[in-house]
């Protein structure tokens, strides 16, 4: 088993490799966040270098370097070992995928989701061409790390509308959030301008991107949140993206004060006019999803696409015998892999669109940049740090990873 005494002897030995290679090599290393085992991403994860450069791409392959790689809740389930989707694992010399089951001659690369720019294009490769935008569609590809070769199946790339790009964090948070919350509003529901959206977790990336492209759409939205000291900043921050109205979880739940939950839910009837919600959007479960079952009406669909409580999903089964609730699922994963080529590019073009005509904002977010002059032990130390605050769950800015490396 690999101890953070094991870690930070291999980085100083890392870091002594490099000092005796030329510069031209040192110049040409590569980077990588990685862990060897399941675990608590903030004692686990570590910032490896190797001194190598990718070989030309195979034919149908790209050769791409990443330029922004955000660290999603997902991503740190991953780690934890509680997620379905699983990494390959890689040779911690060079990082090449390998077959070994040796945790001590295997790691894996951290990252669902970021943005790269294509370096190099294999032969028989269709569409893409050195120095487009690409973001990845394949599961659990590792894009916590400079650069990488991967097929061309496994990309998509990012279109200019009006001759514009939208902006790196744009493109670099693009394939999770926005486009799990375009989805869920066009595929479950046919809802006209005026028609109540009803959500949970309404202040994380996907919630954020509803009310938006709801907005968008003319569409209202009751969005509910974990109570906090700053509620009145984040009613204000989510209205200003265009919700309608924003509540917290507590005015819904009858343990916390069951007189007051009722007159919420009088009321909230009385401003849904005669057409409560059709759609609502789960990503918490437990009792605030219970709670928000509650204001639904008939034929009414909850999908669900997280569950960050943790807690199992438990509906009324009067709403399924009396309002025939329907209940599903979504995860954009699976999207991506039922759906064409075409398909994810017109679904691209689509949230581009929104991003350039000023619809679809960036999320409030951070960079974290791993310095070209700065060793893998100190870096490991400072993403530990950022690690650990988002596990707190109130980070309150979405965090993405870049490489500063000498090229």
């Amino acid at each position: 088993m690999l101890t953070t005494s094991t870690v930070f002897r291999a980085a100083r030995t890392t870091r002594a490799l490099q000092r005796s290679f030329s510069s031209s090599i040192v110049a040409r290393v590569r980077r990588a966040v990685v862990y060897n085992a399941n675990g608590n991403p903030a004692e686990n994860l570590r910032v490896l270098s190797v001194p190598n450069t990718l070989d030309p791409p195979p034919p149908s392959t790209l050769n791409i370097r990443f330029l922004l790689s955000p660290i999603n809740p997902s991503d740190i389930n991953v780690i934890e070992g509680v997620y379905p989707a699983k990494p390959l694992p890689r040779n911690p010399s060079n990082l090449s995928q390998t077959d070994s089951n040796d945790s001590a001659e295997r790691v894996f690369i951290g990252g669902n989701e970021g943005l790269a720019e294509v370096m190099e294009v294999g032969e028989g490769v269709q569409g893409l061409k050195t120095g487009d935008w690409v973001v990845m569609v394949k599961q659990q590809a590792g894009t916590w790390c400079s650069d990488t070769n991967v097929g061309e199946q496994d990309v998509v790339r990012i279109p200019k509308v009006d001759g514009r790009l939208p902006s790196e964090v744009d493109a670099a948070t693009m394939t999770v959030n926005p486009p799990t919350a375009y989805n869920m509003l066009r595929d479950f529901v046919q809802l006209k301008p005026g028609d109540w959206v009803v959500q949970n977790g309404a202040n994380s990336a996907v919630g954020q991107a509803v009310i938006q492209i709801a907005a968008h759409r003319e569409l209202k939205t009751l969005n509910l949140v974990r109570d906090r000291d700053d509620f009145a900043a984040l009613e204000a921050r989510l209205t200003s993206l265009g919700a309608t109205r924003v509540l917290p979880y507590s005015l819904l739940d009858p343990t916390v004060d069951k007189a007051r939950a009722k007159e919420t839910r009088t009321s909230l009837q009385s401003l849904f006019a005669g057409s409560p919600p059709r759609l609502a959007l789960n990503c918490v479960s437990g009792a605030p999803t219970t709670h928000m079952s509650s204001l639904l009406g008939s034929n009414a669909v909850l999908v669900s696409y997280g569950a960050m409580s943790k807690q199992p999903l438990s509906l009324p089964t009067s709403l399924f015998i009396f309002k025939d609730l329907t209940s599903k699922g979504f995860w954009q994963s699976r999207w991506y892999k039922t759906h064409s080529r075409e398909e994810r590019e017109s679904l691209m073009q689509e949230l581009v669109t929104l991003i350039v005509n000023g619809k679809l904002r960036e999320p409030e977010n951070e960079v974290f940049t791993i310095g070209a002059d700065q060793d893998d032990e100190s870096s490991t130390h400072a993403l530990r740090e950022k690690i650990q605050k988002i596990q707190g769950g109130r980070y309150g800015k979405k965090l993405l990873i870049k490489f500063d490396v000498k090229r």
